[in-house]
């Protein structure tokens, strides 16, 4: 190995770790002004670029990392970069030129088999970071990359899954490294990081959950269908014991469980919150549950009540 490759690889490496213990294990999203913290071998290293969609230093023979930029609207992205049905993960080129600088510094990256680092926007200067992704092919007609987790690589870059087990493998492994921890950021990111039941702040103790399965969404969940929940309030939600009336957000729990004696957590965490309203929604209003898809989960609730 150069010293030229073993430098790239100590970097990449350095990087993941310092963004993984940053994130607590990747929990967390990252602020931009935070990535400035990062330093290799003793001296600050950019690790996003945050004019440019695509960071290659000058260091680097290939790309480092890539970047989406959050905006509320979804339909006003610059990128399209989205997960196919197959599984696929599509960036696009900057601009329209294939010898530009970031698109050769990307194309590099896939020659070379380079992990690369993706920062998906979660919010106004907030990051989720995602890593490590590898461009597996160019589709130059399309103008786009196309991108995949480690663990879906290989496959990717022998063409179109044949069977429809790996195909169905490809879609669920792409969807738990990208959709998945991008949807936990911005809902973590619209209820401050705090359990919309109880407002309890731990971030390791809350999920993501959906207030509607998301089996048919073929994008990144809205954060619309999503709500901030503690442990046991996500799973008293998803098996209909807690139910979230539409009209006021206002918490329900299913009968029998208030007629039940069992002890302080179901007193206290459960029918406690009984007729009370969320402790915790969205400031903005845009980001507050889709009151259509509360009334889905609320009639499922009440039909197992």
């Amino acid at each position: 190995m150069t010293a030229q490759e073993e430098f790239d690889r100590e970097l990449r490496l350095e990087a993941m770790g310092w963004l993984t213990r940053r994130t607590q294990d990747g929990l967390e999203a990252i602020r931009s002004d935070e990535l400035l913290e990062f330093s290799f071998n003793g001296s600050p290293f950019r690790l996003m670029d945050a004019q440019r969609g695509i960071r290659k230093p000058r260091e680097l023979e290939s790309a480092l990392s890539i970047r989406t930029v959050y905006s509320p609207d979804e339909a006003r992205r610059p990128y399209a970069d989205e997960i196919g049905d197959d599984g696929s993960i599509t960036y696009k080129w900057r601009g329209d030129d294939p010898s530009h600088p970031e698109n050769r510094g990307l194309r590099r990256a896939m020659e070379l088999g380079q992990p690369l680092i993706w920062f998906f926007g979660v919010g106004t200067a907030l990051y989720k970071p995602i890593y490590p992704i590898y461009v597996v092919r160019e589709e130059p007609e399309q103008h786009q990359f196309i991108l995949a987790p480690d663990d879906v690589a290989q496959i990717l870059r022998a063409g179109e899954p044949e069977s429809e087990q790996m195909r169905r493998y490809v879609q669920v492994e792409s969807k738990r490294r990208l959709h998945q921890p991008v949807f936990r950021a911005t809902v973590m990111r619209a209820y401050e990081t705090r359990c919309a039941v109880c407002a309890l702040k731990h971030g390791e103790l809350l999920d993501a959950a959906h207030i509607v399965p998301d089996s048919h969404e073929s994008g990144i969940a809205s954060v619309t269908n999503g709500l901030a929940l503690c442990k046991i309030h996500h799973a008293a939600f998803d098996r209909h014991i807690l139910g979230i009336r539409p009209d006021k957000y206002v918490v329900e729990i299913r009968k029998d469980l208030l007629d039940e004696i069992d002890g302080p957590m179901l007193q206290h965490g459960l029918k406690e919150r009984h007729g009370e309203e969320l402790m915790v929604v969205p400031k903005s209003r845009r980001d507050r549950p889709d009151r259509q898809l509360l009334e889905i989960s609320y009639e499922r609730f009440r039909a197992a009540s």
